[in-house]
């Protein structure tokens, strides 16, 4: 019994066969993917799921479901709207937080708010949009129309703190300056002390000959 066991054992001299494939193509070099969010700052995050209304259909139709942000950005401040797709991570939701925006409540829904945007920017050309959005409870959806009222209040006060735009030239000062580019030189007088002198050159007298008749004459 004991020398079928060793029979059927692995040989210690025999040596298992390892395939070994070299890549066809070697990626040396790393490409940096930006996602213009670099720049940003998270204020809020929470997974909630996207729908828009499709006007032609007058239906709602899901965009997607994934983590909605709220990011501000480092130097000017101003704070907008990004929500991603799983996995894809497709933008379905890209919009400024205008204080113009009113989340109203779904009805028959106390997780989930209804909101129209003049601009989204999640697909080229940016469009109007009626925008929903769902969360897990109602506490969530809370949480989350308490910040977004809070970027509005941010946007308005920037809004307010920009300075005014430059005053325009003064109307006349641009004539002056149209008048003095569009002026032509007048071409100089000649002066009194000058004369204008002409020659004139005298025809020439050619003789005169005399007829032939006149010459016999005097000849007889």
């Amino acid at each position: 019994m004991s020398e079928n066991v060793d029979a059927l054992a692995p040989r210690g001299q025999e040596e298992e066969h390892e395939p070994h494939f070299e890549p066809v193509i070697k990626l040396t070099e790393q490409v940096e993917i930006k996602t213009h969010e670099e720049d940003e700052e998270v204020l809020f995050k929470m997974r909630a799921k996207l729908f828009r209304f499709a006007t032609e259909s007058s239906e709602w139709k899901e965009r997607g479901t994934g983590d909605v942000r709220l990011l501000q950005h480092k130097e000017t401040k101003k704070v907008r709207l990004v929500m991603r797709r799983d996995k894809t991570l497709k933008v379905c939701a890209n919009h400024a937080i205008t204080p113009d925006i009113k989340l109203q409540p779904n009805v028959g829904s106390d997780r989930s708010w209804v909101y129209k945007v003049a601009a989204d920017y999640s697909e080229e050309p940016p469009t109007s949009e009626t925008l929903a959005i769902r969360f897990a409870n109602s506490e969530n959806a809370q949480q989350f129309k308490d910040e977004f009222e809070k970027a509005q209040k941010i946007n308005a006060e920037l809004s307010r703190a920009a300075p005014p735009a430059a005053p325009a030239a003064p109307v006349e000062a641009e004539a002056a300056t149209k008048e003095e580019t569009t002026e032509e030189k007048k071409p100089e007088e000649p002066k009194e002390s000058e004369e204008v002198t002409e020659s004139k050159e005298e025809p020439k007298e050619e003789p005169k000959e005399e007829p032939k008749a006149e010459e016999e004459k005097k000849a007889e």
